[in-house]
């Protein structure tokens, strides 16, 4: 666990590769699928089946991409998450699970083109804190609360829930939430610093035995 005064990480994490967002870089991501409709500031590109990972980096830091999310698919089914910060890194890669578009979610409403707010739950430890900020670094800084759209990531037990909601005023006192989609799960696999590279160094990777203890976490 990181207390939230720790000095030490504090003063890590304002010299590491994600700093210059929070120094005020604006978001540009670019992302294979159609998760691209959840992230303002991203744009789509197909990824063709010759498409190596190191040229696809290549090509997003020459057109000045602070992200780069490639989304696997297996029979048309996503997945997995590789998520590479740019141009320096970190890389992470996630398995996805659950995925439910929001045109399937019944009564979900209609998404609008304002930057939503982030909500980063239990991200608690070193690791958890570098994922966070990974995620955090995909959105605009400054949401538009007017379009009372929210964007939550929740780690539970590393499991880490994605949803997208909707404030949804039922009168002055109460508030509900309308859910726009999509939702997915996603599950930690590795970290890598740096930009992806199958030699690369890790700072962490998912082992079986892991998962041995019911009290061990590792966001």
């Amino acid at each position: 666990m990181i207390d939230d005064d720790d000095g030490e990480v504090a003063q890590d994490e304002a010299d590491d590769e994600l700093a210059s967002y929070f120094s005020g870089r604006t978001p540009k991501i670019v992302v294979t699928t159609n998760l691209v409709s959840m992230f303002p500031n991203a744009q789509f590109a197909k990824r063709g089946p010759k498409h190596e990972m190191k040229q696809i980096i290549k090509q997003a830091i020459k057109h000045e991409f602070t992200d780069l999310m490639i989304v696997n698919e297996d029979r048309k089914a996503l997945n997995a998450i590789t998520l590479i910060h740019l141009p320096n890194g970190p890389s992470a890669y996630f398995k996805l699970s659950n995925y439910i578009p929001g045109k399937q979610i019944p009564g979900h409403g209609r998404t609008t083109a304002h930057n939503p707010e982030l909500i980063l739950n239990n991200f608690n430890t070193r690791l958890g804190h570098t994922v966070g900020r990974m995620f955090q670094s995909l959105m605009p800084q400054v949401p538009e609360f007017e379009g009372r759209q929210v964007v939550t990531f929740h780690n539970q037990r590393d499991f880490i829930f994605v949803r997208r909601h909707r404030y949804v005023f039922k009168d002055t006192e109460k508030v509900g939430l309308q859910e726009l989609g999509p939702k997915f799960t996603l599950k930690l696999r590795w970290l890598q610093k740096g930009t992806y590279s199958r030699d690369g160094e890790y700072e962490w990777i998912f082992q079986p035995d892991m998962e041995t203890s019911r009290k061990r976490f590792f966001l």
